[in-house]
């Protein structure tokens, strides 16, 4: 069993889906092990997004993650990244597959309702920048 990050994003809380989203995700066979409901600051979501400062759409992109509370989450179980990381769909929701969190959700490609992990490296570093060890206890 390995570990992966994900955030409900504002246009999915601000919609009350986050339940429906949980659905896809535990459906899937992966399980939630930690999970709470935050208000972004400017400094945390500049801080977590840094690495897209240089791109054009940082601005907005930050913006968008303090608009709403987000869910923030630590998922488990085997292949989870991968496994995530299908579910989700495509970035764009147009080119998501029928299923996924972005084609039944998603609203635009920045309003696209989830963030996940893209490999096992990052999924350590973005859980430790929202959780503490003892809060993780699935």
């Amino acid at each position: 069993m390995n570990q992966t990050f994900s955030i409900i994003k504002p246009d999915a809380t601000k919609r009350n889906i986050t339940g429906s989203i949980n659905k896809v995700i535990e459906d899937s066979g992966l399980r939630i092990i930690a999970q709470k409901r935050i208000k972004l600051s400017t400094d945390q979501a500049e801080s977590f997004y840094s690495v897209h400062k240089e791109r054009p759409f940082f601005r907005d992109l930050v913006q968008y993650m303090c608009s709403e509370p987000v869910i923030v989450q630590v998922l488990s179980g085997e292949n989870c990244v991968d496994v995530y990381r299908s579910i989700m769909g495509a970035t764009n929701p147009e080119n998501a597959e029928e299923g996924t969190i972005r084609k039944l959700f998603a609203l635009n490609v920045q309003e696209n309702s989830v963030h996940g992990s893209d490999s096992e490296e990052n999924a350590k570093i973005e859980i430790s920048f929202f959780f503490q060890d003892e809060e993780i206890v699935g």
